[in-house]
């Protein structure tokens, strides 16, 4: 592909591939587990952000913004949430215009029923890593979400 295309940044597009393989193995391990619970990923992240957020409860705006999701997508999630009783969906009490999602006690305990069988999978997934290799891991990573925010964030500047 060098000989192709000179200009191909190989270093970079063997360490995407790489995070795309390890991601996608991550998440198809995860959507594995979450399937005999009738939950995909994005059902569970947003269940996990309403059961972690100190109310038990949040705007589908935020979580759009936390779930990398679009509205329409969100309404779905939503929709089969409430369906299966572990979020509520209710008018605001400060602003009738805002909708709040609140996770239901089912919710709560179907996130405490999923959470501890999926931590041996994490660990094994990191266990060659020492404490040390994992915050480096944590720092780069977080230095390429913010590189691929500035690449898909239009430059807000005069």
């Amino acid at each position: 592909m060098g000989e192709i295309f000179p200009d191909l940044p190989a270093q970079e597009v063997i360490l995407t591939r790489l995070l795309l393989l390890v991601g996608g193995t991550l998440l198809g391990e995860l959507e594995r587990n979450l399937r005999p619970h009738g939950l995909n990923d994005s059902d569970f992240r947003t269940l996990m952000m309403i059961y972690s957020s100190p109310t038990g409860s949040a705007t589908p705006s935020e979580l759009c913004e936390y779930a990398q999701q679009g509205a329409t997508n969100m309404t779905r999630i939503a929709n089969a949430l409430v369906k299966a009783g572990l979020i509520t969906r209710a008018t605001s009490a400060e602003d009738r215009r805002r909708i709040v999602l609140s996770i239901t006690t089912a919710g709560k305990r179907l996130v405490r029923k999923i959470l501890p069988p999926l931590f041996p999978h994490v660990h094994g997934a990191f266990a060659s890593l020492t404490a040390s290799d994992k915050r480096t891991l944590d720092r780069l990573l977080r230095q390429i979400a913010v590189n691929i925010d500035s690449l898909t964030q239009p430059d807000s500047r005069p």
